[in-house]
């Protein structure tokens, strides 16, 4: 019998998450709103609406991040975070919603913005913080302030994309900006101040007072006037919001062209988008044409694919996408026929990994940049693929994965589960971008596996005897299952940071096709580490 959550039907996944992003994106609710207006203040989406270009795409990281927790309190960890274009050129855009707690921040409001961070320095791409924030929420300050992680990363990074990496940083402090946070601006390239509504400060005025007894007021203390005239810590002031994203536009607009990397004119695909909706069987177990997916993605016209009679279980072919040369690396699923038996597609035989690790080292030769599309189960085991060197050959497929230094961008459709995940470019590995589709289920494995791991020698035991199963052990095999639907569902993935976004299906082309201008955006586009270690 199926178990629960192996029928879905992708339609109506994606209307569900439609109305979670639209309820997220109220922030704080219409009341928080109001009184950002009464305060003379546009909104975070309202700052980010006028800053990019007209009918540019704003393309949101993290928007589920910590939605589930906190009893709901924290929508959007308090922060927006996502990229689009400015004055004609990808950016990151990191901007404080003040109406969720006043901007303050959460633990995940720094895994937000050290993750648009990440972006900027990954791709190379300047970054604009719009600033409104009462700092730290202290109750929570244990999982904010100290730690590898914690918010000095923050300055970490604005140290490095400041002297090594010399990517550009804006900072508009649009409201409070107290405490350590002051330190974002003050290490950007360029800090504009609001008249009236900013101030910056490394404590406010009542800190101020039981700290050193002086009795003063904010505008004095760090407002925009003082802090452009007298201390000079920041460079413009603004009337208000909008001539404060004017100005912003108008940096950007004194920046260097964009590469564009399209090498051909964009053509449609094969098939229609809507056709990805019914695509995807609805058991999660059941196979499907991985080219039925991709035709409804790349620009029409044949894919060359690498070896298409050897290890067909991965699919390794270039192709276009808008214009753009990519290469693709993609899992077939099903059972397939092949010269040497037959193969189990989603699974990573020696053969197919061997083939993948060769087609990514041709890629980072030809400087082709890579699209993952996951569909994977994990790594074939057994006698004889360990016989075969199955451990070296994922070894290598991994190797060459990690150390290619082309864009590398991530599409989970259905399955990534155990090294499988990794092999194809997991997060852990860095990609430029993950995305996934409401369907995607990220995990060691299914929670069937999981219970044949934990109770199968149990289970065994009582077959044996001719017992049956108690109850109790009844009991933990269906929590272990709900544990690991709950686990591998999307959306518990993106809560945590697990993957950039979950899209829809029929916008997968539109998002892909502006994620990989921002990953070939620059020509520099090698890993930040590589980039460190070679000193540069």
């Amino acid at each position: 019998m199926p178990v629960k959550g192996a029928s879905r039907d992708l339609r109506e996944e994606t209307r569900a998450l439609a109305n979670l992003e639209e309820k997220l994106k109220q922030g704080g609710g219409a009341a928080k709103i109001d009184k950002q207006h009464r305060d003379g203040k546009l909104t975070a989406r309202e700052r980010i609406e006028r800053l990019i270009d007209p009918e540019a795409r704003f393309l949101e990281i993290g928007l589920l991040v910590a939605y589930d927790l906190y009893n709901g309190q924290a929508p959007g960890a308090g922060v927006v975070t996502g990229l689009s274009r400015i004055a004609r050129r990808p950016a990151v855009i990191v901007a404080n919603d003040a109406t969720v707690k006043a901007g303050a921040w959460w633990p995940e409001t720094i895994t937000k913005i050290l993750r648009a961070q990440e972006i900027a320095m990954r791709n190379r791409l300047p970054i604009v913080y719009l600033v409104d924030s009462a700092g730290v929420n202290l109750p929570l300050q244990d999982g904010i302030f100290p730690g590898q992680y914690g918010a000095a990363r923050i300055f970490y990074y604005n140290s490095l994309m400041r002297r090594r990496l010399h990517i550009p940083q804006i900072s508009a402090v649009m409201g409070p900006c107290i405490a350590g946070g002051a330190y974002l601006p003050a290490l950007s390239d360029v800090i504009i101040m609001v008249e009236n509504v900013s101030f910056m400060g490394l404590g406010g005025p009542n800190l101020v007072k039981g700290a050193v007894g002086q009795v003063t007021d904010a505008e004095t203390l760090g407002g925009a006037k003082m802090h452009t005239s007298i201390s000079g810590v920041a460079h413009y002031r603004a009337a208000d919001d909008a001539e404060c994203l004017n100005m912003i536009r108008r940096q950007f607009e004194q920046m260097p062209e964009p590469r564009d990397s399209r090498e051909h004119a964009s053509e449609e695909p094969k098939l229609p988008a809507d056709g990805l909706y019914d695509v995807l069987p609805r058991d999660h177990r059941l196979p499907y044409r991985m080219e039925d997916v991709l035709d409804r993605i790349l620009d029409r016209g044949e894919l060359l694919e690498f070896q298409p009679e050897h290890a067909p279980e991965f699919l390794c072919a270039t192709g276009q996408l808008a214009g753009r040369r990519i290469g693709i690396i993609a899992n077939r699923r099903g059972f397939l026929n092949t010269a040497t038996g037959p193969r189990v597609g989603g699974i990573v035989y020696t053969e197919s990994a061997r083939k993948v690790a060769y087609f990514v080292e041709n890629a980072e030769r030809h400087r082709l940049p890579l699209l993952y599309v996951q569909d994977v189960s994990g790594f074939m085991v057994g006698v004889e693929a360990e016989r075969e060197g199955i451990i070296r050959a994922g070894a290598e497929m991994v190797e060459a994965m990690a150390c290619a230094t082309v864009p590398k961008i991530v599409l989970t459709v259905n399955h990534a589960s155990g090294a499988g995940y990794y092999a194809m470019a997991g997060q852990g590995f860095d990609p430029n971008f993950t995305f996934s589709w409401p369907t995607a289920r990220i995990g060691v494995m299914e929670g069937d596996s999981a219970i044949q791991a934990i109770y199968g020698p149990e289970l065994e035991k009582l077959k044996a005897a001719g017992k049956p199963v108690p109850l109790e052990l009844q009991d933990k095999i269906s929590r272990t299952r709900e544990d690991y639907e709950k686990w591998l569902d999307a959306k518990y993935a993106a809560a945590r940071g697990h993957c950039d976004a979950i899209i829809d299906p029929v916008e997968t082309r539109a998002i892909l096709d502006f994620a990989f201008e921002a990953a070939c955006a620059h020509e520099r586009t090698e890993h930040l580490p590589v980039q460190l270690l070679a000193g540069g």
